[in-house]
């Protein structure tokens, strides 16, 4: 969108950082594609999370490295959304959750902020070798559905997602 930008979280950042996990804490949504965030509560501490999961020799055993991004409106500074691209998913997530993950601050949904975000990670994910990402959302959720296909997403099918005990789509991206 014009005026925000998709950048990676910095110490800078920290008072925003805040603001947006207390609006999904206190609304009581998923926070998709902020790795950690709902369950770090001090943005400093979550930010050096963060930052293992960049590195291969930091991650978690088992996992893939994981790149974190924020979405800042330049006009007031403000995080309005949050996405994480995970740059070899591994099982289970690589069936139910994919490559991709993203959230847009509940006061800010309806704006176009994760149409824009979904577009705007793309040549970073072709930069880091991914020719095509997998997303996956539930129907029901027809925002993210609606988010995905604006991005070029094509439906390959639907399996369980053991987090959320719902039927999701499978969507691929060519990047």
């Amino acid at each position: 969108m014009n005026g925000s930008e998709l950048i990676r979280p910095t110490k800078e950042l920290v008072p925003q950082i805040k603001a947006f996990r207390d609006e999904f804490i206190n609304s009581l949504n998923w926070l998709h594609g902020a790795q950690g965030l709902r369950y770090i509560e001090d943005p400093e501490e979550w930010l050096e999370y963060s930052k293992r999961l960049e590195n291969e020799e930091t991650v978690p055993n088992g996992s893939s490295p994981y790149t974190q991004f924020v979405y800042l409106r330049k006009t007031d500074m403000k995080i309005v959304g949050m996405l994480g691209v995970r740059h070899r998913p591994t099982e289970p997530i690589e069936t139910w959750g994919g490559h991709v993950g993203y959230c847009v601050c509940p006061s800010e949904r309806r704006k176009g902020y994760a149409k824009a975000m979904l577009r705007d990670v793309l040549p970073y994910c072709k930069s880091i070798g991914l020719d095509r990402i997998l997303l996956t959302a539930g129907d029901e959720n027809k925002g993210s559905v609606r988010t995905i296909l604006a991005n070029g997403g094509v439906l390959e099918n639907y399996v369980l997602s053991p987090r959320h005990q719902i039927m999701v789509g499978r969507y691929w991206i060519e990047t």
